[in-house]
């Protein structure tokens, strides 16, 4: 459980830092994008209005009429070409004194997607340009933005390493530090352990004790209704100390798991078949759908159970008259489990916590069937010891589905024993 928290915690704080980090350098490389953006249009709004030149600089710096400020260098800066052309599409005129990347040649792939995209603002390669109608046809300005282009290409490639580079920095400081981080909890979580593990063996005594004595005293004056109660109760108790270190066993961080190759489809109808009297008994009939020769690779004596804890809590909880369905499927590196029972409604909270510790849906009826409230959670940490998960749904009102996905586990290798001098010299 230790090792899940510390994971979670991990992944939690790398995805929050990464989107941080995803959404600031988003956000830069916008504004930037959009700035240039911005002084392209002020630069096409200066040469279209200029009938395509670049006008003299003003005394008053280029400010006024709120046009783009230029400057002494902006003439000189600035690489454009002008193509001016009839409403047939013919070239008129051309002027590229202003660039040296483009001639006469080229003039007809551009004046082909002048003519084709019409008035307004466009784009082809490296450039940027507008079409406006003129009183003889149509002017295309063309703007070389080249330079500001592998500029911001250059900005969103650093931007993506530096966010690359921060992430995988980040992330081996929070690998580091995540074990100190979550070190209070750690100690806490272990000295609870150790609580229920000490006090179990503690509690076994007394109980011992008391059903010892209570045995005796029975003997001495005959079967007493006083003594029946008492020895149930501890009966009682002794089941729950032993559910109790149960679950502190499956908290472990390498639970003790005994793993063999075993039929999961005899385990599972065997355990199922031995509650089929008890279901009787209550007025339940126990319907089982196991598929054949179904084998897992996991702790034969966990899935068994399981399937009693699944099983007899369908049969407490079931409504009176009502079948319970049990099913074994094949998945994906595993097997399915589901039981199937009516019950009363459950409303989705309490759905949520049902397999919570010591919580118990109808705290009267519970009183009633004798549970503790730990049964489910005994099944999830079965259940997520073999690497799978467990649910439960209800696909209808008054009807409960319990699913549980346990996966093949991997036998460790014994660790061979290094052997040494086994060899001959002329081997």
């Amino acid at each position: 459980m230790i090792l899940k928290l510390r994971r979670r915690f991990i992944r939690i704080a790398m995805l929050s830092f990464t989107l941080v980090l995803v959404l600031l350098v988003t956000a830069v490389n916008l504004v930037n994008y959009f700035s240039i953006s911005q002084e392209w249009d002020g630069l096409l709004n200066i040469l279209t209005e200029n009938a395509g030149s670049m006008p003299q600089l003003p005394p008053d710096g280029g400010k006024g009429r709120g046009e783009r400020a230029l400057t002494p260098e902006t003439p000189f800066s600035t690489r454009y070409f002008v193509l001016r052309y009839d409403s047939a599409g013919t070239l008129v005129s051309s002027d590229f004194s202003h660039i040296a990347a483009v001639d006469e040649s080229d003039a007809a792939v551009f004046l082909a997607s002048a003519v084709q995209d019409g008035i307004g603002t466009h784009r082809i390669g490296y450039y940027v340009y507008r079409v406006v109608e003129t009183a003889d046809g149509c002017m295309a300005v063309f703007l070389d933005c080249r330079q500001e282009l592998n500029s911001l290409c250059t900005s969103v490639v650093a931007s993506v390493c530096a966010v690359l580079g921060c992430t995988a920095l980040v992330y081996v400081l929070i690998l580091f530090f995540s074990g100190r981080a979550i070190d209070p909890m750690v100690r806490s979580a272990e000295k609870q352990k150790r609580f229920i593990t000490d006090a179990s063996h503690e509690l076994k005594t007394p109980l011992t004790v008391i059903s010892t004595s209570q045995k005796v005293l029975e003997m001495d004056v005959g079967p007493q209704k006083w003594i029946d109660k008492t020895l149930a109760q501890v009966e009682k108790l002794r089941a729950l100390v032993d559910e109790l270190v149960a679950l502190s066993r499956l908290d472990e961080e390498t639970p003790r798991m005994t793993l063999t190759r075993f039929s999961v489809s005899e385990a599972v109808e065997e355990t199922a078949e031995s509650f089929r009297d008890y279901a009787a008994a209550q007025g339940h009939e126990l319907q089982l759908s196991i598929a054949p020769e179904l084998m897992l690779c996991g702790d034969e004596y966990a899935v068994r159970r399981l399937v009693s804890v699944l099983t007899e809590n369908a049969v407490k909880h079931a409504l009176a008259g009502g079948s319970i369905r049990i099913s074994l499927s094949p998945v994906k590196r595993g097997v399915k489990l589901q039981t199937e029972n009516d019950c009363t409604p459950i409303d989705p909270p309490e759905l949520e916590r049902i397999f919570d510790r010591f919580y118990r849906v109808d705290q009267s009826r519970s009183r009633q069937t004798g549970g503790f409230g730990v049964g489910l959670s005994i099944a999830r940490g079965i259940v997520e010891n073999h690497g799978g998960s467990i649910r439960a749904d209800c696909p209808l009102p008054g009807k409960i589905v319990f699913t549980a996905i346990l996966c093949d586990q991997k036998i460790p290798k014994p660790r061979e024993e290094k052997r040494r001098g086994d060899q001959s010299p002329g081997a």
